[in-house]
């Protein structure tokens, strides 16, 4: 079962600030909201990560804030610019083609939609992002920096746990009874993503030749565990059917629920 996505274009634009991005999620948050769509779910949480960056910054817990500063504008273009590529039909990564399309698809639970996203956004373009704003053998003075952005995801588990549970309320029961362990389980999982994408932001600031081959076969490997995000097997595919049944809300409400519209 599909539906269909509205043909009206949200316009984004590329950020030329943090604020501007903040900015530019929240038409992709509101436009969401009115037309239903769940390209807002991960809009919504990426806004969360963005202030979260943003307050970092001002707080001075990076050793260069103006170099971070800048690191958050260029990755953040990376979604900006794929979603106004998917908006327009012209070329974009197989990554976040791959997100866009199954934003129209209703069988996937929330977390899907955003583990797709999170899987574009940190597998492939937080690596050339990083490579791009330090470039050749600087990147090795932005290492500590873009490890410290580990905490501060950390910091977010709890909060979007809560806020996954406003959208299926038996979470709060699974949660209670795992304690701990699935936020430790979460940091091992994103601590593991993140290191893959400095692995990979080495390759690419060390080679500068090879730059459009290796960005290709990232982006063929990051294709792919997208698509097994949707296609799960059989019996985790059964599990996430019982999850979907228990989510509450229309689209739009669960956007705001995410974006902390709603309470």
């Amino acid at each position: 079962m599909t539906n269909s996505t509205p043909k009206i274009l949200c316009g984004v634009k590329p950020a030329t600030t943090i604020d501007g991005v903040i900015e530019e999620l929240d038409k992709i948050i509101q436009w969401s909201i009115a037309h239903q769509s769940r390209f807002g779910y991960f809009a919504a949480l990426y806004k969360k990560v963005t202030i979260k960056v943003k307050d970092g910054i001002a707080d001075g817990i990076f050793e260069n804030g103006e170099r971070m500063e800048q690191l958050d504008i260029i990755f953040a273009n990376r979604y900006l610019d794929a979603y106004s590529c998917f908006e327009n039909k012209t070329k974009l990564s197989g990554s976040w083609n791959i997100a866009f399309e199954s934003a129209s698809l209703a069988r996937p639970i929330v977390l899907q939609h955003l583990l797709a996203g999170m899987n574009a956004h940190i597998d492939l373009d937080l690596g050339i992002a990083a490579a791009q704003v330090a470039p050749g053998k600087q990147i090795c003075e932005l290492e500590n920096d873009f490890k410290k952005i580990n905490e501060i995801l950390s910091d977010l588990v709890d909060l979007v746990q809560k806020e996954l549970s406003g959208i299926w309320p038996l979470l709060k029961v699974l949660d209670w009874l795992a304690g701990q362990w699935d936020e430790k389980l979460s940091d091992i999982g994103m601590l593991f993503a993140r290191n893959k994408a400095w692995e990979f932001a080495l390759a690419l600031a060390k080679d500068e030749k090879k730059l459009n081959e290796l960005i290709n076969d990232r982006d063929g490997m990051t294709a792919e565990f997208g698509r097994k995000i949707f296609s799960p097997g059989i019996l985790l595919s059964s599990i996430l059917l019982f999850v979907k049944v228990g989510e509450i809300g229309s689209i739009g409400s669960q956007v705001k629920w995410l974006d902390g519209e709603l309470e």
